[in-house]
């Protein structure tokens, strides 16, 4: 059962860091709704002779940031002594648990620089856990292809194709270790008249972020919904799966983030970088920002 069209979310344009342009797509009023993501920012920018946009050094505690490249590179460096570079289809996936600081400073390819980040809570078991980081060059990202149909890579999680190709994604933890078992596909569209089903595990809440072109949901009975470009599709959270179809009159060939999670329904108290379940617990996170306790 495809799952339906729920709201569609236009996201708002912001500056974050030393001066990164990008779209807020996933605000703090949907964090409830689609429990376990936090956020979603859509980064794009371009740099002036001179400027340096990044995210200079700041503290993380309570969850953990998932930063998806499409074009550009992004150098990280944390308190924790972890180091990274990814480049063009590269992931970074760093889990702050019970904080770290660290930098994350792009450098553009060619004066341009474009990707994501997402934020994925912790379950309040996990809030203080050891910091973690690990990166994922763009050949290390698995990718598979239906000929003429679908071309999709797999970021996190785990998907079966249409054709029965299984994919597992770059980040596959068991749910054992990771009970929000997040998934996070990119799907890349051709040019031409298509349709497609993916499976959902029904107890996820999931969202569509369409970011180049145009995408149309086939819902129950038949009907379709438009998802254009630069929106985010909240799918009702009924139904074991998502079919998509390409759409005629789409500017170029669509492509679009498709991301699933289990949610934790605990509580959620954040102030800025911080994530826990209540307010005592950011009160100890800002004092232990303050006195040097997250490196």
């Amino acid at each position: 059962m495809p799952r339906r069209l729920e709201r569609l979310v236009t996201g708002q344009p912001t500056q974050d860091g030393a001066g990164v342009r990008l779209t807020r797509v996933l605000t703090p009023d949907l964090q409830r709704r689609l429990d376990p993501f936090l956020m979603l920012d859509h980064l794009s920018t371009h740099a002036r002779p001179g400027e340096l946009p990044g995210f200079p050094s700041h503290p993380h505690r309570g969850f953990e940031t998932i930063t998806y490249m499409l074009r550009g590179t992004m150098h990280h460096r944390d308190s924790a002594g972890h180091r990274g570079r990814v480049s063009d289809g590269g992931v970074q996936w760093m889990t702050a648990g019970r904080g770290v600081v660290h930098s994350e400073m792009p450098e553009p390819s060619d004066g341009a620089m474009e990707g994501f980040q997402l934020w994925l809570n912790l379950p309040a078991r996990d809030k203080l856990c050891p910091p973690w980081y690990q990166d994922f060059q763009g050949g290390d990202v698995p990718e598979a292809t239906i000929p003429g149909e679908l071309t999709v890579r797999a970021i996190a999680g785990a998907v079966t194709l249409p054709d029965g190709q299984h994919l597992r994604g770059a980040v596959a933890r068991p749910a054992s270790s990771h009970p929000t078992d997040p998934l996070w596909l990119d799907l890349h569209l051709p040019d031409k008249p298509t349709a497609f089903e993916l499976p959902l595990p029904p107890d996820h809440h999931a969202f569509l972020y369409v970011y180049r072109g145009t995408l149309r949901l086939l819902e129950p009975g038949g009907h379709t919904a438009t998802v254009p470009c630069q929106r985010m599709a909240i799918l009702a959270p009924s139904g074991d799966g998502v079919a998509l179809q390409t759409d005629p009159t789409s500017a170029e060939p669509p492509r679009a983030l498709l991301i699933a999670g289990r949610p934790l329904n605990e509580p959620i108290a954040q102030h800025g970088p911080f994530v826990m379940n209540t307010h005592d617990e950011l009160v100890r996170a800002v004092h232990d920002f303050k006195i040097g306790r997250l490196g």
